[in-house]
This record gives structure tokens, sequence and C-alpha cells, in this order.
């Protein structure tokens, strides 16, 4: 999907998009950050010609053609609608409960299999020190001479990130990999498993290390990882629909919403630091993200 140019006025905008439509170019109409609509063509072997047809039509945008081609598209549409609608309906056994927006990532496979295993191992068998040396365990307290983070300062860097495998309950862990699952996926589908990697690495470093600074060691989870994603994805999808990455507005009420039921203590102690550090840097990460990329298009 590639932009083809922007119309200033909402009508016109949708009527060129039927236009399109009717001559077999599907056509995405959305509005920019400066209030102007801007018109994306699904298929990039129709750009060309799209953007030839845009011309035409800025130049003669009351050309009686138009109105006359674009209720043709309009038909057209209605019309494939309501075969679909008449299509029989059959349930699949295997997406009866659910189905995944893509199908899952290597990348996203991979961390939830460590997650599972460093969970099942250091949850079934308290003495194993599996547990002990994936997470920041050492207060703020002088060693060795230094304050804060002292593990980290004497080599042991994996601590920064490893803490995210780490689970204390079934539903902790069921939830965050339930949300890895399909957040992780669509980064990988829509960008590159390198995307989601650097993502990962990055939010779970600095969602630890505000967790540790306010509330101190000893805690773990990827509910940092999982609401930097949420941040990034939602900011994609708000100002650059080309990434294709996009949640529903549900989806987003929702996980705000336990945001704050968390930070207001009623589910217990929960790494909030952490969630609200990953959600803060995420949201930042996708809202540049898209600017850039929408910039790097229009130049």
């Amino acid at each position: 999907m590639r932009p083809i140019g922007c119309l200033q006025d909402e009508d016109q905008a949708q009527r060129f998009g039927d236009f399109l439509y009717a001559q077999g170019i599907e056509c995405q109409v959305d509005p920019d950050s400066h209030g102007s609509w801007e018109l994306w063509v699904l298929d990039d072997a129709n750009v060309e010609t799209a953007k030839q047809m845009l011309e035409d039509f800025r130049r003669h945008p009351d050309d009686p053609r138009y109105a006359q081609t674009a209720r043709t598209g309009v038909q057209k549409k209605e019309d494939e609608e309501a075969q679909i609608g008449k299509r029989p309906r059959m349930i699949d056994g295997r997406t009866i409960f659910y189905s995944p927006p893509v199908p899952i990532g290597i990348l996203t496979i991979i961390l939830i299999v460590i997650s599972v295993a460093v969970t099942l191992i250091a949850d079934l068998d308290k003495k194993s020190p599996l547990g002990q040396m994936l997470k920041i365990t050492q207060s703020q307290t002088y060693f060795s001479g230094e304050r804060g983070l002292p593990e980290i300062r004497h080599g042991q860097v994996w601590r920064l990130f490893t803490p995210m495998f780490l689970h204390f309950d079934f539903l902790h862990i069921f939830f965050n990999m339930l949300w890895l699952r399909d957040l992780g996926s669509m980064i990988e589908a829509r960008k590159s498993s390198w995307r989601l990697l650097a993502l990962v690495l990055v939010l779970a470093g600095t969602s630890n290390v505000g967790q540790y600074l306010v509330s101190g060691p000893n805690f773990g989870g990827m509910s940092g990882v999982v609401y930097g994603l949420l941040g990034y994805i939602w900011m994609q999808g708000r100002f650059n629909p080309a990434s294709q990455l996009s949640l529903e507005p549900q989806t987003v009420t929702l996980m705000i919403v336990w945001f704050f039921l968390c930070l207001s203590g009623l589910m217990g102690p929960i790494a909030n630091t952490a969630h609200a550090v990953g959600l803060g840097l995420g949201v930042v990460w996708g809202f540049l993200a898209a600017q850039i990329s929408v910039a790097m298009r229009r130049g």
C-alpha cells in the first residue's frame, strides 16, 4: 500500500476513492495530521495510474464523469458486500474461540518458549538458582563502594533484560503471552523480526531499570514490554496507516483501563512503573517512527 497524494476536501477524497474503485483500483482514504485526506492505493502496480488519475481529478474535480463513475463504484461495493453476506456461513472449529490477527512469528515463539520454560523451572523448583541469576536482586545500597544496579556494574548486564522472562503465577504469564503473541507477531509480520527484537530489548531494559529505581529489586514479567508494543502499534496505526499496524479502539481502551486498575492497587503488588515506562516509551517511539516514515514518503 502506497500513498498517491492528498485532497483537502473529504467529499472530494471519498468521491475520487469511489471513482478509483469503479476502475478496479482499491483505494483507502485516511485523514492525516494536517486536516487533509490522504489517498492510499493497495496494489503498488496501480500507483502510477492512480497518480495520473488524481492529477486529472484535481484539474477538473466537478467533471460529471467523476460523480457518475463514483456512483458506479459505490454500487459495486454494495453489490460485493451483499454477495459476501449471502455466502454460506460455516464455523471453523479451529477458530471458534479466537483467531490471531496474523500468523505467529518465529521470534515471538522463541520469546514465549523461553518465558514459559524459565517460569516453570523457577516456580516448580524454588531452590533453582535460575531465578536468582535472571533477576535484579541487589537493592540500592552500597556494594563494593558503588550505588545502584551493582550487579550490572559488575558485568552481569543480562539482568537488565532477563527479568522479563520471569512470571509469578499462571494468570500472570498466560495473559502476558497472549498479548505478546498478537502484538509481537503483528510487528514481525508488518515490519521484521529485527524490529521486534530491538523493541523488546529497549523496552525491557528501560522498564526494568525504571521499576528498580522506583520500587527496588526482585520483580519480573513481560508486562512492560507488552505495554510498550501496544503503545508503538497504537501510534503507528493513528499516524502511519501505511505501516499496516493497527489496534481496535476497544483493545486500547481495555489495556488503558487495566493499566489504571493495576495502578489503583486493587490487583495487588504489580510492577506499575514498568507498565508506565514501557507504555510511554512505546508511544513516543511509535509516534516518532510514524512521523519519520510519513515525511520520507512525502519527501
